[in-house]
């Protein structure tokens, strides 16, 4: 027992605590954001309303953009904290507990202690790594899953050391299931190119044999498969097809007006991965020094970056999130350069500085300027600078700023700064705080900003749902889509067919009142239509009407 506590690494239990105290607490101050992280709890919601928790649901009817393994994952954390947003982001808050873990023992096996601090720091003191832990998507857990199946294939392709190949071989496939079953084949698609690439670059110089890669496929396909198995056994074909065509029209097409620009994913990698990404761009250039192993890590950490960026600037939908796996990479790059600059193995160009004050400066200001966008929102608003009726809405919320959280702009001004003035005298503690502050910074943001953006952008509407709870009406959005109303006015299973119909919610005999959201610009085409349609009222950009229900006929 005295062995086994001296072999015990304290670092496992310190980043434990230090990671469940930071990703934890808060999870539900602020409503679930439209569209995804409603999405994936309505959908957790409706497997527990109907029992039914092999068939993914919105609005009660089968929906094939996404498998189940992250919608289970909230169900139960559901059944333990209740239908709210807490319990829809509890998930990804353990998957950062254990991410960082994983990070840490990794890191350690590769070359250290503090080796594995570093990869932790870089990857939990960054912007949109930390913060996705903190929501309620469907993401962390995905690109761990990914990570993981990669790992366990450079583990096997490893020439230094043995090793039970068949278990690394059969790991690797079930990860990959996993990150199929999360989310669909695009998990085993980064990783087979990222796995193929690795294999060209070594001229095949893995030894494979049939056995392998044949636990590596029933890994894959049990974990993978089964669900859509199970679905073509109970009779839901259409799913799978429908899954499937939904998967290419991502590739194909700009999926609900997600589009963007060539070098999207560049620049939200660069500027969301912040600070991480600014110290990863230095570790691309041929280092010497490193041992075999990490060596080879090193190559295949760069080829799955590639892989992504690849992969996902050809893809025509464009999402910040979509490019998330990249996080693993760039962090391990950074933590790879940060680790030689604290051995003085390397330093610190002028040109990395270059690229890092002005990404933090411009995160500093861009929060520092918020509250005073509110003060001066009247003056905005009548010079005409925002064309658009229903940001000129969304803008006239009535949200209560301190004045407080210009200090949280500071703070990341502050970060770049210390990190100027100390990094000639001592890199280390330099870094350490600029990492540091910038955590401390993205946690003050969503415990105190992000609340405040939410008023703007979707209270309104959320508040309105929340008060249709428990009664007897159709709810529906018009011109527009969301899963807001299915999940803050508690929907139930329908039991009249037609109210999915929603030309007969405005024209029809309906047997219970109706209630109806328009975003502003809308509401004249709208009304000028429907005339039969009351507006209740407007507010911050959205126009809230009902149509009463149709009496009975009297028979004569």
């Amino acid at each position: 027992m005295r062995n086994l506590l001296k072999s015990f690494d304290r670092f496992y239990l310190i980043l434990i605590v230090l990671a469940a105290i930071l990703m934890i607490p808060f999870l539900g101050s602020v409503h679930l954001f439209d569209w995804d992280e409603i999405n994936f709890a309505e959908s957790a919601r409706e497997m527990i309303v109907t029992g039914d928790y092999l068939t993914v649901q919105i609005d009660f009817i089968p929906f094939w953009e996404k498998p189940p393994m992250f919608i289970w994952m909230q169900v139960l954390s559901m059944k333990i904290f209740g239908i709210n947003e807490f319990a829809a982001r509890f998930p990804n808050a353990i998957c950062g507990i254990i991410t960082l873990m994983i990070l840490y023992g990794i890191g350690k096996r590769l070359i250290g202690s503090k080796f594995g601090l570093t990869w932790v720091m870089t990857f939990g003191g960054s912007v949109l790594p930390f913060f996705y832990f903190k929501s309620g998507i469907i993401d962390p857990w995905f690109n761990l899953f990914i990570f993981l199946g990669i790992y366990f294939f450079i583990l096997y392709s490893r020439d230094d050391v043995g090793g039970r190949k068949w278990l690394q071989a059969l790991l690797s496939g079930f990860f990959i299931g996993m990150g199929v079953l999360t989310k669909g084949p695009v998990a085993f698609l980064l990783f087979a190119i990222t796995a193929l690439v690795v294999l060209i670059i070594r001229r095949f110089r893995v030894k494979i044999t049939v056995r392998n890669v044949v636990l590596f496929g029933i890994a894959l396909t049990i974990t993978g498969g089964l669900w859509f198995i199970l679905q073509i056994a109970i009779g839901n074909y259409s799913i799978i097809v429908d899954f499937i065509e939904y998967q290419i029209r991502l590739f194909k097409t700009k999926d609900a007006g997600h589009g963007g620009f060539l070098l999207y994913h560049f620049v939200v990698l660069l500027a969301g991965v912040f600070p991480a990404s600014v110290f990863a761009i230095p570790a691309l250039q041929r280092t010497n020094g490193l041992s075999s192993y990490h060596q080879h890590f090193r190559m295949t950490m760069i080829i799955l970056l590639i892989t992504v960026l690849v992969v996902f600037t050809i893809v025509r939908t464009k999402i910040v999130h979509y490019s998330s796996l990249a996080y693993f990479p760039l962090s391990f790059l950074a933590a790879t350069f940060i680790y030689q600059s604290f051995r003085e193995e390397v330093k610190i160009k002028s040109w990395v500085n270059a690229i890092l004050y002005p990404i933090g400066f411009i995160y500093g200001l861009a929060v520092l300027v918020l509250p005073y966008i509110d003060k001066f929102k009247e003056r905005i608003i009548a010079c005409g600078i925002i064309k658009d009726p229903f940001a000129m809405g969304n803008l006239q919320a009535n949200v209560q700023w301190t004045g407080l959280e210009v200090l949280i702009g500071f703070l990341m001004i502050a970060a770049v700064l210390i990190f100027h003035f100390l990094r000639k005298k001592n890199i280390q503690v330099a870094t350490i705080s600029l990492f540091a502050l910038v955590l401390v910074f993205v946690n003050l943001t969503i415990l105190f900003v992000v609340p405040r953006i939410e008023g703007y952008s979707q209270r309104a509407a959320i508040e309105f749902f929340k008060e249709l709870q428990g009664k007897d009406v159709y709810i529906q959005t018009l011109k527009y889509k969301s899963y807001a109303h299915y999940f803050y006015s508690q929907k139930q299973k329908p039991d009249n067919p037609l109210s999915y119909d929603t030309n007969w919610l405005l024209t029809g005999d309906i047997d219970r009142d109706a209630y109806f959201v328009v975003k502003i610009h809308r509401a004249k085409s709208i009304l000028d239509e429907y005339p039969q349609l009351e507006v209740l009222y407007s507010k911050n950009g959205f126009v809230f009407m009902k149509r009463p229900s149709t009496p009975p006929q009297n028979d004569q």
